[in-house]
């Protein structure tokens, strides 16, 4: 029986890049071993060393920007400039937990009747991560040096359609120092990870993916009591007040539905407006979004690359085709260009209402969907009324008003005046079905740790003790 190969495609050109043999069970099983044996060495080191491997990953990734970006391009399609941009995020990740992750680990003394009591964070050991492709290194960075710097080792199972950034990746981590294993990068499709979810030596997991997906992985790990953390899809609000900077929202809004060509879960996506500056706003959004070069990703001035898959464009031609058919009105974009490669001309669409396609599911491109609202009350309930809770967008001059919108907009994040983007700085993650858990800051770096409670009480004789004879 043949073993179907993990086939790398530029979506530029469809050309194939390069075929590889999934792993072996036997093969799976070797570095599994490998990795625990690495994690069980590692997590004894102390946290300095750990940290200036972390300062080495980083100095790694900037010695190699070019080729690495190249990669991410090719692989997925993401434009040149984006993906060195990428690339220095994720070092940037790596340095923000080497200076600042030993501080956020260190123990914490707890005032309680014992002589002395602390809490400790400790590894856990190995932590499975299953990665999506649209950030190829930077989803993986989000999650590896705080989990490594946290004494973890980790088992990457990357999404088929990037096999060479996620190669390239274990490389990273085997040049900055690390033992061999402790960061193990496994070429497997989807039928490997109940496997890998059930094995004793996998300790706990992080998925960034499809909510359907993520709901599958929930009940695999959950049968086998791992802790997890998933990050999920998202349809987020970005909500534009009419008090509101139009021309800065506006502009702000083109941004934000077509980086990374629109393929981001925490990409503005229902564009609620409030009917005041509903007109003014999509008339600057919409001129802004056809003004963009879409082609070939290697051109500095491309804005808009290919999609990274046919299926996805396929997708989006469908929610938009069914939105018109419900009364959308399709202000720009939408089409397909003939020829090779997966393009698609970014969409705005205006007139949409909540029941609509492209503003009830999930649109992973550059599709827009204006919403109008009577007022901010409603914005905040059409924003609110999706079964996502990643992030959101709020544009208004009046921060006091922010401040009183702010708690009701039910989100992991809200950005005011301002694109919603991840940072290390900051805890990152959804609620509703767009997951749970936290990513980066300081609860990204405790994720992955036994929070473990020490109470020690007065030396004792033997015989004073209480369960004594």
């Amino acid at each position: 029986m043949s073993v179907r190969q993990i086939t790398s495609v530029n979506p530029a050109t469809e050309e194939v890049l390069g075929r590889f043999d999934p792993h072996t069970p036997d093969q799976i099983e070797a570095a599994l071993a490998r990795a625990t044996g690495a994690a069980a060495r590692w997590r004894s080191a102390p946290i300095e060393v750990r940290a200036e491997h972390l300062r080495r990953a980083a100095a790694v990734l900037r010695a190699d920007r070019d080729r690495l970006a190249t990669l991410i391009t090719e692989e997925m399609g993401k434009p040149i400039a984006e993906a060195e941009a990428e690339v220095e995020k994720s070092a940037w990740c790596c340095e923000y937990y080497a200076e600042h992750g030993p501080a956020m680990l260190a123990r914490e003394p707890v005032e309680t009747a014992a002589a002395r009591s602390h809490i400790a964070y400790e590894p856990l050991g190995l932590v499975l991560a299953v990665m999506p492709w649209n950030f190829p290194l930077w989803q993986v960075f989000r999650f590896a040096p705080p989990a490594l710097l946290a004494g973890n080792g980790a088992v990457l199972k990357h999404a088929s359609n990037v096999p060479r950034c996620a190669l390239a990746i274990a490389e990273i981590w085997e040049r900055a120092g690390c033992p061999a294993g402790l960061f193990t990068t496994l070429l497997a499709g989807p039928d490997a990870v109940p496997g890998l979810v059930a094995d004793d030596r996998v300790h706990a997991l992080t998925l960034t993916g499809s909510t359907e997906v993520g709901a599958q992985v929930a009940a695999m790990a959950a049968a086998h009591l791992k802790p997890q953390v998933l990050e999920l899809g998202g349809s987020d609000p970005f909500i534009v007040l009419a008090d509101a900077d139009i021309p800065a929202a506006a502009a702000a809004a083109v941004t934000a539905r077509t980086l990374n060509s629109g393929q981001s879960c925490i990409s503005g996506k229902r564009f609620i407006v409030e009917d005041a500056v509903a007109e003014e706003f999509t008339e600057a959004f919409a001129a802004g979004v056809a003004a963009l070069t879409v082609g070939n990703p290697f051109d500095r001035d491309v804005r808009v690359g290919p999609l990274a898959r046919a299926s996805i464009r396929a997708d989006l031609l469908d929610q938009v085709r069914r939105s018109v058919s419900a009364g959308a009105r399709l202000v720009t974009g939408g089409t397909a260009p003939e020829g090779r490669g997966f393009y698609f001309r970014p969409a705005v669409l205006d007139n949409v209402t909540p029941e609509m396609a492209v503003a009830a599911e999930e649109t992973f491109g550059p599709v827009a969907a204006v919403v109008r609202a009577k007022d901010a009350s409603d914005a905040v309930a059409v924003a609110n009324a999706t079964e996502f809770g990643l992030g959101a967008a709020l544009w208004t001059s009046d921060l006091d008003l922010a401040d009183l919108l702010v708690p009701q907009i039910a989100a992991g994040a809200v950005f005011v005046n301002g694109i919603v983007a991840s940072d290390p700085r900051l805890p990152f993650g959804g609620i509703k079905r767009s997951g749970y858990g936290r990513e980066l800051g300081v609860f990204g770096i405790r994720q992955f740790t036994n929070v473990k409670s020490v109470w020690v009480g007065p030396a004792r004789n033997g015989q004073d003790h209480p369960l004594s004879e």
